[in-house]
């Protein structure tokens, strides 16, 4: 799961990638108009409710919504999810072919002419980059029990999880190195979307050569070379820091950070159909059409610009006033009311592959279980249900599962059997009992731009001082509270995950012990153990089994409390053609090639 970054929740939350912030729901339907055809060309403008904060968004600070759509819009891939959760191959920019099953062997090969935006070709180097990154294979970290670091170096702080990439070797380079071939040391499930899939954050990431030259290296060979032949991590013998590889891995890690357009255009380049033409912090982004992009699908549209426009009010008024033309709101029940009262606009809705939820930190105030089992038994979170997305959908209940969807179909069996029935109900004398005379301290952190986010804090505040705690407001706005997750400015936190909808990575990317995605500092050996199975099982109803005994493990340790499953809410104006609903954290801007404005 990656942050307003995790939805086909985890398996729904057994997903790939995770971004902070199913069950495909049928799309509304969209009333033609007669007399009108798209018009090639134009320009139309999307609001958004993030600020975009990192050309990078495979990084962990880097792994949010905004920036993951705008990398969707400006790189290529071998591959994309479309809205019914299908893997959809994108032949003109490569092929990726399983040539053995025994042991499981995956070659990808970039097409000839396939450039970034500089001119430099998209290749083998390139390929290296990120398989480097996300297999973690340089690092030699040790962490106890609790995620602190006791010895070794972590590389690259890569967002996503690195199981799948991990049972593969050294690549084999080839075809004038435009290929490389993968081999895993056991069977992935999951494999045609573990490596250069547009729906993992950008396709293949960050230009190779751009990152050789930040780190102080001749070239992008000379990165290639360091990466063939530094030696992989051993956590029980860790060696000496790498400083070439360290240098590469800052460089990665960091430079591509950004609220505004860098002077460097070789930070922004692009492989896709758009390219990133100018930024105002905190307001909007333009993307302009990339003239020497032929490897896809051919946008319809000149120019999108993006506004970021944090909260629902704002966004739904600029919908009405033309000063946008599509919006993805918080969904919230006075946002549906005002779009549902507004003329010449079509609406989109459905479940999406995404949960809000409540994560407790495993140090500080609550690095005691009985002070976490205590703070847990005074969530109302049947009440913070009925405040928010109650109103949206009537039927919507809590949801008792840390790795399951609702409409999933293990959903009810692990709910029945994790101990979620404990927390059903707000307990404030057990939660007393438990405490034994003690008045702890909680801040939590949550997104105060958050309409819903901001409603369960005040519900959860007002609980839980009944039972003696003490609970300090933590929100800061939308552009600041993401970078906090990980740090220890707080104790407990309200976020979001959203899932690609494929794959089974989502769960240790953010349960295993030690992810770049676990802010909270959750440590099973146990779990960690099922992980492991989880990610080369390919039997549906086992990985089912093991995610269900995940479920249970994480809480029994009391590790927070999921709310509910968020509900979408988009809108578009009825004069762009071809929006179309997508639960994933791709959103609306799945298909933004065929976006076009009817004449």
């Amino acid at each position: 799961m990656r942050f307003d970054r995790l939805t086909k929740l985890i398996a729904a939350c057994a997903a790939g990638v995770l971004v902070l912030g199913a069950c495909t729901a049928e799309p509304d339907a969209v009333e033609e108009v007669p007399g009108t055809s798209p018009t090639p060309g134009g320009e139309i403008s999307v609001a958004e409710t993030s600020s975009f904060s990192s050309f990078n968004p495979q990084t962990a600070d880097g792994n949010t919504d905004i920036n993951n759509r705008i990398a969707y819009a400006t790189h290529s891939g071998f591959n994309y999810v479309d809205n019914n959760l299908d893997v959809v191959p994108l032949e003109d920019f490569g092929t990726y072919e399983r040539i053995s099953e025994d042991p499981l062997t995956v070659k990808y090969t970039v097409n000839e002419g396939v450039a970034w935006s500089d001119g430099a070709p998209v290749g083998a180097d390139d390929m290296m980059l990120a398989w480097a990154a996300a297999s973690g294979r340089f690092d030699d970290e040790l962490t106890a029990s609790n995620g602190t670091v006791l010895s070794g170096t972590r590389y690259f702080d890569y967002a996503g999880s690195t199981e799948a990439l991990a049972l593969t070797g050294l690549p084999e380079i080839g075809d004038d190195n435009r290929s490389i071939t993968l081999t895993y040391s056991q069977p992935y499930a999951d494999w045609e979307t573990a490596f250069g899939s547009l729906a993992d954050d950008g396709g293949i990431g960050v230009p190779a050569h751009v990152v050789a030259q930040g780190a102080g290296l001749a070239d992008e060979k000379e990165l290639t070379r360091l990466i063939r032949n530094t030696p992989a991590g051993d956590a029980l013998d860790p060696a000496p820091v790498n400083p070439e590889l360290r240098a590469v891995a800052d460089y990665w890690n960091t430079a591509f950070t950004t609220d505004g357009l860098p002077d460097d255009p070789a930070l922004y380049l692009s492989s896709g159909p758009y390219i990133v033409q100018s930024i105002e912090p905190g307001t909007s982004l333009t993307l302009v059409r990339n003239d020497d992009y032929r490897w896809g699908p051919q946008p319809e549209l000149d120019r999108i610009t993006v506004r970021f426009l944090q909260d629902s009010s704002g966004q739904a008024a600029a919908l009405k006033d033309g000063t946008v033309d599509i919006i993805s709101p918080p969904a919230d029940s006075g946002t549906l009311t005002e779009l549902e009262s507004m003329g010449n606009i079509n609406l989109h809705r459905g479940n999406q592959l995404a949960y809000d939820h409540l994560d407790l930190k495993f140090d500080g105030v609550f690095a005691d279980k009985t002070v976490r089992e205590a703070f847990l038994h005074t969530v109302p979170r049947q009440a913070i249900v009925e405040a928010t997305v109650q109103p949206l959908q009537p039927e919507a209940k809590p949801l008792d599962s840390e790795v399951f969807l609702t409409d999933q179909s293990a959903y009810e069996e692990a709910a029945a059997t994790n101990g979620s029935r404990e927390f059903a109900a707000v307990d404030p004398d057990r939660a007393r009992d438990l405490l034994d005379g003690a008045t702890p301290e909680v801040r939590i952190l949550y997104n105060r731009d958050n309409t819903n986010r901001a409603a369960a804090f005040k519900l959860i505040q007002e609980s839980a001082s009944e039972a003696g705690f003490t609970v300090v407001d933590g929100g800061l706005p939308a552009s600041d509270w993401a970078e906090q997750l990980g740090t220890d400015s707080h104790d407990a936190a309200i976020f979001g995950w959203t899932a690609s909808g494929v794959g089974v990575s989502g769960v240790p990317q953010v349960f295993r012990t030690g992810s770049a995605s676990n802010f909270n500092g959750f440590s099973s050996p146990a779990a960690d153990a099922l992980m492991d199975e989880l990610v080369t099982e390919a039997d549906a109803q086992r990985r089912d089994e093991l995610q269900t005994r995940i479920d249970r493990l994480i809480w029994d340790a009391r590790y927070g409390l999921p709310l509910y499953q968020v509900p979408g809410l988009q809108a578009s104006a009825d004069t762009i053609e071809h929006v179309e609903y997508m639960p994933n954290q791709t959103g609306l801007w799945w298909n933004f090639w065929e976006w076009s404005v009817a004449r």
